[in-house]
């Protein structure tokens, strides 16, 4: 068992330093919930970034500086007398207990069941029940009400289509969200036809939810399908600038689709 130096109590006492209003950090004294929440969307994504790139050297890395805003906004509102980190983690175990009435039959942390014939669909549908009924204790007046508006537009997108599903509002299978992008890419052609630019930005923005509808009906991440893309276009635009033996503005678009297709077969 490996020891360290420090232990989450030493981080809360140096957040609380850094907060102190005589010695702390004039920096961190500074922020507040809104002008931190900028970094804790960029740790999260650094986490899934080295997550992605199977870096596990620094995920250890990432994992702290996402926890630091945990402390950090834990510490803000222990200071507006909100809540505390002590509270936080005990609100999350005691949501995870309840949602996981197979783990924790009696509804309490040390108690266990044999779990080992409990299927993954079964657990799923439980989760789900359970969530609907914490959204309904909270005074929810729609099924799509606490999707965060916050979230990245593919991801949110997603989340409100597999809301919409869970009771049934659906595709009877795969072809039906297909369909729907070829009528909704019609739709965005009728509208360039027309001028129309308003028009063809809310066809586009129709085309990449009935886009992100295939991605959810087929249980891919719509998210990460398209950071791969852009990976793979990143990756094969190095290609065209590395190969291509003078600047790119001297270079003619035949020169540099020749190269794309040559990077397109490399590994």
């Amino acid at each position: 068992m490996s020891t360290y130096q420090y232990s989450v109590d030493d981080l809360l006492y140096l957040m609380a330093r850094l907060r102190d209003p005589q010695t702390g950090c004039p920096w961190d004294i500074k922020q507040d919930y809104a002008s931190i929440a900028p970094s804790t969307l960029e740790e999260a994504y650094e986490v899934v970034d080295a997550i992605e790139k199977q870096d596990f050297v620094h995920l250890k890395e990432e994992l702290g500086d996402l926890l630091f805003q945990v402390i950090f906004y834990s510490q803000i509102g222990k200071e507006e007398n909100r809540f505390e980190f002590a509270g936080v983690v005990n609100d999350l175990v005691e949501k995870l207990v309840r949602r996981h009435p197979h783990v924790f039959p009696e509804g309490i942390l040390h108690s266990k069941i044999d779990n080992r014939h409990t299927l993954p669909t079964d657990v799923k549908a439980r989760w789900e029940a359970i969530k609907q009924q914490e959204r309904e204790a909270k005074g929810a007046q729609s099924l799509l009400a606490d999707v965060p508006l916050n979230l990245p537009a593919l991801s949110r997108a997603a989340k409100l289509q597999k809301r919409a599903a869970s009771v049934g509002f659906d595709w009877d299978d795969v072809q039906g969200p297909i369909a729907k992008v070829r009528e909704e890419l019609l739709e965005v052609e009728d509208a360039l036809s027309k001028a129309d630019v308003l028009g063809v930005e809310e066809e586009l923005g129709d085309l990449l939810f009935a886009a992100v509808n295939i991605a959810r009906y087929l249980k891919i991440d719509p998210e990460q399908s398209l950071r791969k893309a852009s990976h793979k276009f990143e990756s094969r635009f190095n290609y065209i600038e590395t190969h291509l033996g003078k600047p790119l503005t001297d270079a003619s678009i035949d020169e540099m689709n020749q190269l794309w297709d040559g990077a397109k077969h490399q590994k």
